[in-house]
């Protein structure tokens, strides 16, 4: 019980930092859509980021579906990496958030636990 609780602390790092990164998008926020154009994003993909965003973070909050959320999570952040590498920019927590969705994950759902069990 204790293993499934950490995990659920842990899985709600990724989400915080995902909601806070899509209602910068929501708003948007000028510094923000600054940044992302300076990064090479048009804005015009900021509503479509947002949607991707929003429909990963859901999809990995709802137990039934949190595999194909971590790993659209997955997906999103290595487009993001890229972004980062691309321009010069550290990429440590673009790196880091998709390891704790899935260690968040992986303590919070024995199924994954059964199926890649670490002795």
């Amino acid at each position: 019980m204790k293993k499934i609780w950490i995990g659920r602390v842990i899985s709600a790092l990724p989400v915080l930092i995902l909601l806070f990164s899509a209602s910068m998008k929501l708003t948007k926020n000028a510094d923000y859509i600054k940044n992302m154009i300076n990064a090479g994003v048009p804005e015009t993909l900021v509503p479509t980021l947002l949607i991707l965003q929003l429909l990963s973070t859901i999809l990995y909050v709802i137990p039934k579906t949190a595999y194909i959320g971590a790993v659209l999570i997955t997906g999103y952040m290595g487009g993001a990496i890229f972004t980062h590498l691309r321009i010069g920019e550290p990429v440590v927590l673009q790196t880091l958030l998709p390891i704790f969705a899935w260690l968040g994950l992986y303590l919070r759902d024995e199924r994954l636990t059964k199926l890649m069990p670490i002795n």
